[in-house]
């Protein structure tokens, strides 16, 4: 069969920080591709942040069986849109959506348009559905798969406990036209990889533990460093939710990667109590590659780290940020904005970023994102779509969904000043950023993590 797996453009393409940004591979795709390729399936990977005009094309030359859609909340109606097209262009293709949004809520994919959705990890039910469709056979039963049967979707069932060792690695082939200009700010071209899943931690803020059920999965050292033989790029950005929690297994990956000659730039994700607590791992994998870490911060007093459920304090975020500094580890430093925020709240940032001289901060606004316990309802939400279901486009973390302490107009004249304010911290690299997703109202968001169709 023909498949398309397509990564969709939204609203603001470049998620990033002051004028730089990122767009980072579809790894998603490339795990789904490398799964179906070796049962004998054509696979094609069309990324419309690059290429948002041959969507149409694509689909006459093709000529897809089945096109695939994947994303976060914020592709949900693009995701809708581009299977309605594909609908549209190609009336026998049959549809299917996955990914982190068509896992926590699925139902917002139960449209016309759609024949499939995907909740959880794709590589399985997408395999299994593909084989099933090419041989007439029945799918309704297949876990983790909701298909319509008699105008309704339905599910097959709840998938067996995720083993990463057994999936297919990603086929990077399949993003071969678009590799040398992935990025992440000067990071480019920029590959991205895993080695875990999951995250044990609980702040109530994320949704990627609800996606595992608080399981943190762990990818073997050999797989892992086979992995990163198939990279080409000289810059890794490690996308696993906290990569370092078990001292033991990553210091063993540090060795195995430095006795197989793999030394690459790595960029990882990390949490301050962990770089406190794995100093000596830290140390190892700096020896190997690393240079930066994406730390969530997110607050910047007491009562703020309590109520996000951070389990840590201003003492260890002062003693982590230190840590970093003697290791030589750069920190983009993360930290959300919430809408209660008061001009004396923005202010107290402003002051705690700069006294702990943060070179590099980065800003979101706290939204109630799908699994989280802010959206357990509705009914706190403004931005909405005509059929009372939130409007997606905009859950992006930078933009105001729900009320605001102050006026909205001067809630955005602060946080905008925010960037204005640390504009400066991007100015050594300006200069190497592509010049893509310009946009005066476009402002730095967390990179999005990669989750699985």
């Amino acid at each position: 069969m023909k498949i398309l797996l397509v990564y969709p453009n939204s609203r603001d393409e470049v998620l990033g920080w002051g004028t730089l940004g990122a767009i980072a591979e579809p790894l998603a795709l490339e795990y789904l591709g490398a799964a179906l390729k070796p049962d004998g399936h054509q696979v094609r990977i069309l990324d419309l942040r690059f290429h948002p005009q041959e969507l149409d094309d694509t689909l006459r030359t093709f000529a897809p069986d089945v096109v695939g859609v994947t994303g976060f909340s914020m592709h949900v109606l693009r995701g809708l849109a581009i299977c309605r097209r594909a609908k549209e262009v190609c009336p026998s293709c049959l549809t299917i959506a996955g990914g982190h949004h068509a896992t926590l809520l699925p139902e917002d994919f139960f449209e016309e348009q759609m024949d499939f959705v995907v909740s959880g990890e794709g590589t399985v039910p997408m395999r299994e559905l593909v084989a099933r469709l090419e041989a007439g056979r029945p799918v309704h039963d297949i876990p983790g798969l909701w298909s319509r049967r008699d105008g309704k979707f339905l599910s097959g069932g709840i998938q067996p406990e995720l083993d990463l060792d057994t999936l297919v690695l990603p086929d990077r082939t399949l993003t071969e036209r678009d590799r040398q200009h992935y990025f992440i700010d000067w990071m480019k071209p920029v590959a991205l990889m895993r080695s875990t899943v999951g995250c044990p931690y609980r702040c109530n803020f994320c949704s990627l533990w609800k996606i595992m059920d608080g399981r943190y999965l762990k990818a073997d050292v050999d797989r892992v460093v086979e992995d990163v033989r198939g990279v080409r790029e000289e810059f890794v950005f490690l996308v696993d939710d906290e990569a370092f929690i078990d001292g033991p297994r990553m210091l063993r990956l540090a060795k195995a990667l430095k006795d197989a000659g793999q030394h690459k730039r790595y960029f990882a994700y990390c949490r301050i109590d962990t770089l406190l607590r794995e100093h000596d791992i830290m140390t190892a994998w700096r020896e190997v590659g690393l240079e930066r870490l994406f730390i969530g911060i997110e607050a910047y007093s007491p009562q703020g780290l309590a109520d996000f459920n951070k389990k840590c304090s201003v003492a260890q975020v002062e003693a982590g940020l230190q840590a970093a500094r003697e290791l030589g580890l750069k920190v983009m430093a993360q930290f959300i904005v919430r809408p209660d925020f008061s001009k004396r709240d923005f202010q107290h940032l402003v002051r705690f970023i700069e006294h702990h001289k943060i070179e590099y901060p980065s800003f979101t606004i706290l939204t109630p994102l799908p699994g989280t316990e802010a959206l357990t309802t509705f009914d706190s939400v403004l931005e909405r779509q005509p059929n009372g279901r939130p409007n997606w486009d905009l859950w992006d973390c930078q933009n105001v969904v729900v009320e605001t302490r102050l006026p909205r107009e001067q809630f955005w004249k602060e946080y905008h000043n925010l960037f204005g304010v640390f504009n400066g911290a991007y100015a050594p690299y300006r200069s190497n950023a592509p010049s893509i997703g310009t946009g005066s109202n476009r402002v730095p968001a967390r990179l999005a993590r990669v989750a699985l169709m």
